[in-house]
């Protein structure tokens, strides 16, 4: 007799709106990033022209009509903590094809996607082709890497498009989520939107593929000269001037600002602290105007704090950085002389801690009181870079090893200067015997699927959900990812054959001997076949990865004692550190660093929970960009 089937359990609920009406921005993210991983995009023509990788209004209203998005993780069964269960859990979307159009404005809006045709255009079309920003597959990335997503239909378009590398993220109140206004995230967002020196186009940037233009946006707003009528006869030129809807373009394309609305808010705050001021409004007096306006206490005595700030969002508005400005960027200090980022302190006032009273005269109501900054000390790549000396000598050097070691596998530069470094010296297996058991620890414990309730169906007769397929083919995935590794790493004369101890080889052998032995009757020769694979279960893949995070361990220790000291004292490292200091006490000195499988810390970082929800900014980084980054370097 069968067992009975386990009751599901359903529930609905709307998705939270602010005040502005739009949805909260984690809802935003998640559901866009849902969908693309639902779609197949395809190449769609639209006024004689073809568009790789792209989708259209119908692909989407119809996907977002019942999405289904299940998620399956793997765990100890609470009754038997030896064996392994999956718990899959599945979410439905379901709209109209009118909400789904307004959901994909919202898209737009937060320059996820934009109009193949027409890219300077902000309105999703009932009949449009749309393809991903570069903001836009940071995102899908960071979502599909958190959530265990394969996404091998997708490689084609994260290869073929620019990504971006640095995501700035602005906290938010998590009651109405609108941006938390302090002393350090405006210093924060100010100095990654003027860039580390003024970013003046190149001359020959219309003939730069779209990456290099990319790369080139990346630095920094773009700047130009604006020379006036002076007094008399004489002229004034204005250095480091930009145009407005310039400076919202680039808010809405390299943070999370949602729409022109919010980056013209973080635009009037700049106004207002005195970083930025207007130039000139060229405008005719019939041309509408929308200004916004934002308040709040002024500073001290010697401070260019205002109480209100006043941003012009118009085609002929010229605003320009001022001394203030470009004090706060450190552009005048020359390279290698710029403060230490955790100096930036001594910036804020000793009374920062003011009412962040916002109001934005043109559209919106009056803001909430939101709490100013709290400075909290955080570790900067200059510390982690230097720390290390310091830990020498008070812990001794294996410690100090280890730590530089933590920071090299977390920055992707480092990371690849030191596997060409291993490769030199005949061990980069180590390297990649590690990272590839990280990879395959994260895949293990979760994985996820999005698609359409209308998509084909599948078997006649197959009561699997949609989740549990995607469980059953991941499974099959990571079976044959861990015997890659085996096979690869562990097994007798393997191609990358590792250097460990006797004793952790002989268990896992040991082990892998008991179990075939037992599943096939036949006798382990050293190597795993894919049909002696197959057989191996969940429960049977955790004990394999507690072996492999041992040798892992082993394998660790043995690099930060062995390669990091010949590493750090190579030319070319000490190159890049140089490098890497000098980008650090540029404009992402004053947050931390997340990679792009980072998930959204629950509360700022640096802060205990229980404490109020104080405004700071942190960064994810994309590993994906960070290879195009490095073959393109390699190409020049």
């Amino acid at each position: 007799m069968p067992p009975p089937e386990t009751p599901s359990a359903t529930s609905s609920h709307m998705m939270k709106t602010t005040k502005r009406g739009r949805p909260f921005l984690k809802d935003t993210l998640d559901l866009f990033a849902t969908l693309i991983v639902s779609l197949q995009l395809t190449t769609n023509r639209q006024y004689f022209r073809s568009f790789p990788n792209s989708f259209t209004t119908d692909d989407a209203a119809r996907n977002l009509a019942s999405l289904k998005f299940s998620q399956s993780n793997r765990g100890p069964d609470p009754r038997e903590p030896s064996r392994i269960v999956t718990t899959t859990t599945t979410t439905t979307f379901s709209m109209t094809r009118d909400m789904a159009k307004a959901m994909c404005q919202q898209f737009m809006d937060a320059r996820l996607i934009e109009n193949a045709a027409d890219p300077g255009s902000n309105l999703f079309k009932e009949r449009g082709v749309y393809v991903l920003t570069p903001k836009g597959l940071h995102v899908l990335e960071r979502f599909m890497s958190k959530n265990g997503i394969n996404g091998d239909h997708l490689a084609h378009v994260f290869s073929s498009q620019p990504i971006c590398m640095k995501l700035l993220h602005l906290e938010r109140r998590s009651v109405d989520d609108e941006i938390i206004v302090s002393h350090s995230a405006i210093t924060a967002l100010f100095r990654r939107f003027v860039g580390r020196q003024p970013n003046y186009p190149p001359e020959n940037l219309e003939t730069m593929d779209a990456f290099q233009k990319y790369h080139e946006r990346s630095k920094g707003v773009a700047l130009m000269d604006v020379t006036e009528k002076g007094v008399g006869k004489g002229t004034v030129v204005h250095k480091h001037c930009f145009a407005a809807v310039t400076a919202l373009e680039w808010l809405c394309d390299f943070t999370s600002v949602i729409g022109r609305e919010e980056a013209a808010e973080m635009a009037a705050q700049f106004v207002r602290f005195g970083l930025i001021t207007l130039v000139s409004d060229k405008r005719k007096n019939n041309d509408s105007a929308i200004i916004f306006t934002v308040r709040g206490a002024a500073g001290g005595a010697n401070s260019s704090i205002s109480q209100h700030g006043e941003f012009r969002c118009t085609a002929k508005a010229i605003y320009k950085v001022t001394d203030e400005g470009r004090r706060l960027a450190r552009w005048d200090l020359p390279d290698g002389s710029r403060p230490s980022p955790n100096s930036s302190a001594a910036n804020v006032s000793n009374n920062a801690r003011s009412s962040e009273d916002r109001s934005v005269d043109s559209a919106t109501a009056e803001g909430a009181n939101s709490s100013d900054a709290k400075i909290h000390r955080r570790i900067s790549m200059t510390e982690k870079l230097h720390a290390s000396y310091d830990a020498a000598e008070k812990k001794g050097q294996k410690e100090s090893n280890t730590d530089r070691l933590k920071f090299i596998m977390e920055e992707p530069q480092l990371r690849a200067l030191f596997r060409d470094f291993l490769r030199s010296n005949f061990c980069e297996e180590n390297l990649s015997f590690y990272l590839d058991v990280q990879d395959f620890k994260k895949s293990f414990s979760t994985t996820s699927s999005a698609i359409a309730a209308n998509s084909p169906p599948s078997r006649a007769g197959q009561k699997a959900t949609p989740g549990q397929l995607a469980m059953e083919k991941h499974h099959e995935t990571l079976i044959q990812k861990a015997f890659v590794i085996y096979n690869t790493y562990l097994a007798p004369s393997s191609q990358s054959e590792l250097n460990i101890d006797h004793g952790l080889r002989n268990e896992l052998s040991a082990y892998l001997s008991e179990v075939i032995q037992s599943m096939t009757g036949k006798t382990f020769q050293g190597h795993v076949d894919l049909e002696q694979a197959n057989h191996f279960n969940a429960t049977q893949l955790q004990t394999m990865i507690r072996l492999y995070e041992r040798i892992q361990t082993h394998v660790f220790r043995l690099m930060a004692t062995d390669s990091v000291p010949k590493f750090i004292k190579t030319p070319k490292f000490l190159a890049l550190k140089v490098k890497l200091v000098e980008e650090d006490d540029g404009p992402l000195a004053d947050f931390p660093l997340l990679n792009s499988s980072a998930s959204t810390p629950s509360v700022p970082p640096g802060l205990a929970s229980g404490e109020e929800e104080v405004g700071g900014a942190y960064v994810t980084v994309s590993q994906r960009a960070a290879v195009q980054e490095r073959v393109a370097g390699e190409h020049r």
